[in-house]
């Protein structure tokens, strides 16, 4: 039975290029984001993990913990990690996972016989501090993904834990939220000092609370 939203996010140790970890362990009260990657020593996977490690400060902000799958062993990730710090011009400091056993890729369904009977797709799962799964992202081999959407979907799915607000379409940083259907329009005036405006009874904006 393939993973959903709202599902436990399957527990599993393995070695990385930190040293090993167990999953859950590894998380801990922080957010999580578990990446795959189809190969080492592959340009788009390059970019990509260079672009993380570049973001690193900004998932830290956000106290979010990375982690990258790739079913390649420990020994050619170290070499490939040397190789994105050189052209991508950062420091990978977080783990790559070494899934030779397709372990990881199993677990989380990042194999896709129609595309690649021995490649992991680039699947991409934001994981809360619950242990749960709060979004899965699934692009083909061939396209890099946007980190800035994964950065915005972590803040709204923070704004939604910590205020009961949602956010609209293409919604960024600092914009009006929603107030979910859930809280009464009386109760949205009492949370939200900063003001609602009601365009329809199911339709309630206020400032992002936060700001």
């Amino acid at each position: 039975m393939s993973l959903r939203l709202g599902d436990i996010a399957p527990d599993f140790t393995a070695l990385t290029t930190e040293g090993e970890i167990r999953f859950h362990e590894y998380l801990g009260e922080s957010w999580g984001i578990l990446f795959s990657h189809p190969a080492d020593y592959t340009p788009v996977c390059t970019t990509e993990l260079g672009r993380t490690a570049a973001l690193q400060e900004e998932f830290r902000k956000r106290n979010v913990k990375v982690l990258a799958v790739s079913v390649d062993p420990l020994d050619k990730h170290l070499g490939w990690v040397t190789d994105i710090n050189e052209t991508q011009g950062c420091r990978v400091d977080f783990p790559i996972i070494a899934d030779e056993d397709r372990k990881v890729a199993g677990l989380y369904d990042m194999i896709h016989p129609n595309a690649s009977e021995t490649f992991t797709v680039r699947s991409l799962f934001i994981i809360g501090p619950d242990k749960k799964v709060k979004l899965m992202i699934t692009y083909p081999a061939s396209t890099g993904r946007n980190f800035n959407e994964v950065l915005r979907v972590i803040d709204s799915l923070q704004l939604t834990a910590g205020y009961s607000v949602a956010t609209p379409a293409d919604w960024k940083e600092g914009e009006d939220v929603i107030v979910v259907p859930a809280v009464s329009t009386e109760d949205a005036i009492r949370r939200f000092p900063k003001g609602i405006k009601v365009v329809k009874p199911y339709l309630r904006y206020t400032p992002q609370p936060d700001k």
